[in-house]
């Protein structure tokens, strides 16, 4: 057995065999865990993460010095592009991580894929959201912990021909938005949910109502989200930062400009608002296209 590693308040962590989740498991399926999913500690730090390909992004930029910082407590991975048989690499590749899940997408090999890796084993874990519809592309975990449910997603995007925005708003956004009223604690949702808010989420890029993630339909819709009791933190506690966690790769010198989009979001139930402590963009953190976020709560 590998020696026990150590916590920032020194506290020793669980050397338990990691529980792996692979993806090919029905939305309808739960996975009991042991844990209590209780955090001894404040505050609480959860993090995100579309990796655009985690084979692709791990030997680029701050991919493990990120990943392996003592005081993350939970790590969401979004579009890791893994199938069932990648998973078992990434965990030994993880090891900070005792309980492991993951979803792959099983509509489409190499394609989507959420994770949720935490340090806590969570009570719970759940795949999908129920809807056979929208469950075959591994686009929803969901973890529940003592007080909390943190739910790890990749939305689908409209297509570069809005040829998914119909199914995106008007069956996915009402499908997930129903899911999310459901659950019968507070939660936390984070990832790529590939929507552009507001005038203060992008560049100032001309003709963006037509394009994916911008269009007025889409950003209509993340409003009704909202307005069902949910808060973006981020813009809560940052109301004039004008600060982007996405930077097209056709655009060679997007970054060096900042012409960016903020695409990634930590949503929260209203209820644990006042536990929000700070909601991060980590704009520094190389490798994907995307950058980190993150989520510090207190206990």
């Amino acid at each position: 057995m590998p020696p026990k590693r150590k916590h920032q308040n020194n506290q020793e962590l669980p050397t338990k065999k990691i529980k792996v989740n692979q993806g090919k498991l029905l939305a309808t399926e739960e996975t009991k865990a042991e844990g209590k999913g209780e955090f001894d500690h404040s505050p609480v730090r959860i993090a995100s993460w579309n990796v655009n390909g985690i084979r692709a992004v791990e030997n680029k930029g701050n991919f493990f010095e990120f990943c392996s910082r003592e005081d993350l407590d939970v790590l969401c991975f979004n579009e890791t592009k893994l199938q069932e048989k990648n998973i078992p690499e990434y965990q030994k590749k993880l090891p900070q991580f005792p309980f492991q899940y993951w979803s792959c997408s099983i509509a489409k090999k190499g394609y989507s894929g959420v994770a949720i890796l935490s340090k806590v084993e969570p009570v719970s874990v759940k795949v999908g959201i129920d809807q056979k519809e929208h469950d075959q592309e591994g686009r929803v975990l969901t973890a529940e912990f003592d007080s909390f449910y943190v739910v790890s997603t990749y939305i689908p995007n409209a297509g570069q021909k809005l040829e998914r925005l119909k199914y995106r708003v008007d069956s996915w956004d009402v499908d997930f938005r129903n899911y999310l009223k459901s659950l019968d604690k507070p939660f936390i949702w984070l990832g790529d949910l590939n929507v552009v808010h507001q005038e203060i989420d992008i560049w100032e890029i001309k003709g963006k109502e037509k394009l994916a993630g911008c269009t007025p339909e889409e950003r209509r819709s993340f409003s009704e989200t909202l307005e069902e009791g949910f808060v973006d933190t981020f813009r809560e506690l940052h109301p004039q930062e004008k600060k982007f966690s996405w930077y097209s790769q056709r655009n060679p010198v997007a970054r060096q400009k900042n012409q960016g989009w903020r695409l990634d979001y930590i949503v929260v139930s209203q209820p644990l608002m006042q536990r929000v402590q700070d909601s991060l963009i980590h704009d520094s953190v190389m490798g994907s296209d995307h950058h980190p976020v993150e989520l510090l709560l207190s206990n």
